[in-house]
This record gives C-alpha cells, structure tokens and sequence, in this order.
C-alpha cells in the first residue's frame, strides 16, 4: 500500500522538475500548474507543516493534483534539517552527534534504527522519498552548514552509516536521495549563499570524497553537488558536462540525478537559466524548493519533459519504492536507546 491518493501508475510524460508548493494547503493555481505540467515529484518544507492531519491533507491534495501516487520527498536528516519536529514529531540529535555517542562499533546499527523509525514517521503522513544518506565525508574545515548533518570523517564510517541509512529508509518503503553527489564535505562556504570551490588534488578527491559516492552507487536517486572542483573543472558540479561524465562514468552512479536547490546563489543566471544548464549537463531533473509559483511556471517552460533515458531512471527508482516491512516501533526505540547509552552489550 502507498501512502495518498491517485493511482499508482505515472503518466505517458512527466515534467523534468520536482517542485514546491507555497503553504500548508494546496492553492488552486498551483493544483492547475501541476496537473499542467505533471512534474516528476514534490519536495515539502517547514511553512508547508503544521500537524500531522494537516501533511496527510497536503500530500493527498498534491498527489491528486496530478492524478498519480508522484513521489513526495523532505529534507529529514534529523537535527539541523529536521522539517518534522516536536511536538508531532520526535527530535533527533545532529547525524554527526549520534555517531559519535554511539561510537563506531554501533554507528551503523543506530542509524537504521533511526532512518526506519523517520521512514514510519514520513510514510504516515505521505511522503515516501528523504533528501538522505549524505555521503559527503567531514573535515575540520567542513562548513557549519553541512558539517553536522554528516556521518564521519572517513571514508569507511561514512560509508557503512550512509548505506545503514539507505538501507533503514527502504525498509520503511521510503525512497533514499544520495547526496551531495561527488562530494560536500571539503567545501567552506554556504552554497545556498555563494559557489564553494574545493582546492584537493584530482587524486585526494578519487580516493576519498568520490569514494564514497562509488561505494554507494547502486542507490535509486542522487543529488548534485553546487560545488567546483579546481583540479578538474572552473565550473560547478551541476551544471557541467564533465563533472556530471565523471559521475555516471567513474564513480558509476546510473540512478536518477536531481539537482541540488536550484535556487540556490552558487549558481548564476536566472532559475530558469540555471535549470537548463544543469539538464543540459546531463542532470536528469530539476530540484525547485522555494514555492514561488512564478519561478516554477518560468522553470517549467525551459525544462520540459523528462527525456527517455531520464524516464527510464526514474521508473527503476520508483520501482524501489516498496511496502514497509514490519515495524514494531516501541522495541526500534527501545534498541535504539540502549545504543545511544551504551548499554547494547545488555539489551
């Protein structure tokens, strides 16, 4: 069973984007935008959440809008990113803070537990895609917006908790999002406010940053990175054919590669521009985030249609979107629990 209305088989052609919408309910101007265009998915925010019968609403209203079960997706990292919280929902520690209070030899098993239990708590209220695992790997000059919200500071930690977190949200039949396709964690400034570039050698960043990217390369969706890497290109990742070549070739990521926020300001032109550029790379879709129906109509007219290899993708995504297996939440919480006090040789 999946989570909303409408019928679970997608439309001949569906829109090169996944968008926003601007509030708690869903206006009819955008409901006609939608049915229109028939985007491939939505993505939710704090301003569209307020109680859980309220989201069960909203994701239905989207869902009907384009007369399919289209995949809903949030940012629900836990922590910083946390677009469900008290008191509806539970508060989580930073990803970072949890691994290091479990330690290594539970990290992995703490964040399943903790992925399936928001993959229960997203599915309930219908949603069935999370902007998550992040494999970026964390330096000391990691910035404060990206450093908490990942999960070591070497490639074997980031790697079994990021594949511990894919592994929880499917169980919960819940589609994972890789990010920040090849790598964040060496960036030092906010590419939501100005375009990172990172200095590391073509070698240093092979056998790490992207590392990590290819060990987890069999994951249905990713997200880019709006990042330039200097040893290999004056451009960001997103918008340039030979960082995107390397993703699909070197590290062998064939799943659906959505762009990060293109609305973000480390990428120049208009949202537009931007949008057409990314797909002109070979990003397979567009990821608008702030709602504004404007931007999205502008965005909409320039991207069009997924195209077939695009299309293809995204049907063997949406083929990984399964029923949950059995939770029984009370003992996943009581695990989880006995991690985080150290007690698990007791439990």
């Amino acid at each position: 069973m999946h989570p909303g209305g409408g019928t679970l088989s997608r439309p001949a052609r569906l829109g090169a984007a996944i968008l926003g919408c601007e509030g708690l309910v869903l206006g009819a101007d955008e409901a006609a935008f939608f049915r229109d265009f028939q985007p491939f998915g939505f993505i939710l925010f704090g301003r569209n959440i307020d109680t859980p019968e309220q989201l069960r609403r909203l994701t239905g209203a989207l869902r009907d809008a384009v007369g399919w079960q289209a995949p809903i997706f949030i940012d629900q990292e836990g922590g910083r990113v946390e677009r469900m919280g008290p008191p509806h929902w539970g508060a989580w520690l930073p990803p970072l803070e949890q691994m290091a209070t479990v330690g290594p030899e539970h990290g992995a098993r703490a964040m399943a537990l903790r992925y399936r239990l928001i993959a229960d708590d997203l599915r309930a209220v219908g949603i069935d895609g999370n902007c998550a695992p992040l494999a970026d790997i964390a330096t000391t000059d990691t910035h404060p917006v990206l450093r908490n919200r990942c999960y070591g500071i070497d490639l074997a930690t980031v790697v079994s908790a990021a594949r511990a977190v894919a592994d929880g949200l499917l169980a919960g039949g819940v589609l994972p999002v890789l990010k920040h396709i090849p790598g964040h964690g060496r960036a030092t400034m906010d590419s939501h406010k100005a375009l990172p570039r990172v200095s590391a050698s073509a070698e240093v960043l092979r056998g790490s940053d992207f590392a990590a990217f290819r060990a987890l390369n069999d994951l249905p969706l990713g997200m880019s990175a709006h990042i330039v890497f200097e040893a290999l290109s004056s451009k960001a990742a997103t918008v340039d054919p030979e960082m995107i070549a390397l993703i699909r070739d070197e590290i062998g990521f064939d799943g659906l590669l959505m762009t990060d926020d293109i609305s973000m300001e480390a990428l120049e032109g208009t949202v537009a521009e931007r949008g057409a550029a990314a797909l002109a790379a070979g990003c397979d879709v567009v990821l608008h985030c702030n709602g504004e129906l404007a931007e999205m109509q502008d965005l909409a007219k320039t991207v069009g249609d997924l195209n077939e290899t695009a299309l293809a993708r995204a049907d063997a995504a949406l083929a990984r979107r399964g029923v949950p297996d059995r939770l029984i939440r009370k003992d996943a919480e009581a695990e989880l629990g006995r991690l985080m006090e150290g007690l698990a040789a007791h439990g």
